[in-house]
């Protein structure tokens, strides 16, 4: 017979000392009530700042070159990603670090790169005389802050997390060595820019994001990375409040501030469970954006090259943009790829949890 459940109640309390619970079930328990703690945090201090941007006329610019069915978004306040991170941020530290200090690496990265969207946004405003920072520019600071994660999951303690395994299901666990730190520097990188390109219509870019840190965070039950499980239910809760505010018609954009900081954290928390290389399966959404845009580009450039003439693979990327011109609403894009999500979630979960 299991030891005697403890109610919900005395759950809490370790919670609210600053020390979480060592027993992984009882750890689930508290991380899901703080995901509700920090959707509350986020309803509490939202509406402000969306006051806050909108006073500081901080609009967003649209692409004259995206569809025109967004020109009417022309203006709506932008940067509200900040909500997220103050929220998780506030929840972590106060909950999630007594004991686990490995979780300030995650919280590191997700303000690093808010830090770096949040000068884009600024810059990228409408009347403004710039157009955002060079691709150059945040892709070199995007370079820093994924090769300084990717040390510090890499070094031996107790300068870093001594991590160099890759788990491949249905083989095995493998340790790779040094190969490691550019392969982990490279998908921090790569997912921050995948779910940037995401980010393009009402709650796309916060609703797949938000399913793929549930994924993650029963991958890390899984993996007994209690830490990592806290902390990926705080950013679905996070996330879920700031969808709140971001529901169609949207009432406040993430911006850069949120899309890189959500996207580098994400890859991070992956790389912290063991089960990094199911990250393209669980951020499906997110590979597709991405992937469209490479192959539209390439497609163009071999075929001008070839034939004197451009053409193009896709209507418009990335490439919910695509799905628009073939007529589909916005919120029909947004659900059916919430659901793409989902499945390709639950797939993720599903390769995480074969046994060997």
């Amino acid at each position: 017979m299991g030891p005697f459940p403890l109610p919900a109640a005395a759950l809490l309390v370790p919670a609210a000392a600053g020390v979480m619970p060592v027993d992984p079930e009882q750890n689930m328990a508290v991380s899901l009530a703080l995901a509700g703690l920090a959707f509350v945090i986020t309803l509490i201090i939202g509406r402000p700042i969306v006051t806050f941007l909108r006073q500081q006329k901080v609009g967003k610019q649209i692409r004259v070159d995206g569809p025109r069915t967004h020109i009417v978004k022309t203006g709506t306040p932008t940067m509200g990603g900040l909500m997220v991170s103050v929220s998780v941020v506030v929840v972590t530290l106060v909950f999630n670090t007594y004991g686990r200090l490995s979780m300030l690496l995650p919280v590191a990265v997700l303000l690093a790169a808010a830090a770096l969207g949040a000068v884009d946004d600024r810059l990228n405003l409408v009347g403004g005389s710039r157009s955002g920072l060079t691709a150059r520019f945040k892709f070199a600071w995007l370079s820093v802050f994924g090769v300084v994660a990717a040390l510090v999951l890499h070094l031996p303690e107790p300068f870093g997390l001594a991590l160099h395994h890759i788990y491949v299901p249905f083989v095995g666990r493998y340790d790779i060595g040094l190969v490691y730190f550019p392969l982990a520097a490279l998908a921090i990188i790569a997912t921050a820019n995948a779910v940037n390109l995401t980010d393009g219509l009402d709650t796309l870019a916060a609703g797949t994001a938000a399913i793929a840190f549930v994924a993650y965070g029963i991958i890390a039950y899984r993996q007994g990375q209690v830490g990592v499980v806290t902390f990926c239910f705080t950013m679905v809760g996070a996330l879920m409040g700031f969808i709140w505010f971001n529901a169609h018609p949207a009432q406040v954009f993430m911006g850069d501030t949120g899309s890189l900081a959500i996207g580098a954290a994400l890859a991070t928390a992956a790389f912290m469970t063991g089960q990094w290389l199911l990250l393209p399966v669980v951020g499906f959404v997110f590979l597709a954006e991405v992937a469209s845009v490479i192959l539209q580009v390439a497609w163009f450039k071999l075929t001008k090259y070839r034939a004197g003439e451009g053409k193009r693979l896709f209507k418009m990327t990335p490439l919910h943009h695509h799905f628009e011109l073939l007529g589909w609403s916005e919120t029909q894009v947004t659900m059916r790829f919430w659901m793409l999500g989902m499945m390709s979630g639950l797939l993720g979960v599903a390769l995480a949890l074969v046994e060997l």
